[in-house]
């Protein structure tokens, strides 16, 4: 069985608030957010949601990893990796071999 290539995700809410993601299907799993039923919970009335901000980043394993390093960075960061003044391999040299996009 083949691995998946999995995405890293960033929406932005309404409220300006970030929200951080992995999914295999980006597309799929923003529509699941906006429809509301089967995206996450946090989301739920805080439309309208913008994907702001995507990379590969490889199997799941390391999808986990870079999302909870993600999660914890301030949000002028998240913001910084959103306008592409910094990337995911900045922040983390040692998680990300030359991986990135938007």
């Amino acid at each position: 069985m083949a691995a998946s290539s999995y995405s890293l995700y960033i929406i932005r809410c309404a409220d300006n608030t970030l929200y951080t993601g992995i999914t295999a299907d980006v597309s799929r799993r923003f529509a699941e957010h906006q429809e509301g039923r089967r995206g996450a919970k946090y989301l739920r009335g805080r439309g309208p949601l913008e994907l702001v901000f995507t990379a590969d980043v490889g199997d799941r394993a390391r999808a986990l990893q870079l999302e909870y390093r993600v999660k914890r960075l301030s949000k002028s960061a998240k913001c910084a990796l959103i306008a592409g003044r910094e990337s995911l391999e900045g922040f983390f040299p040692d998680q990300v071999a030359g991986e990135g996009g938007s």
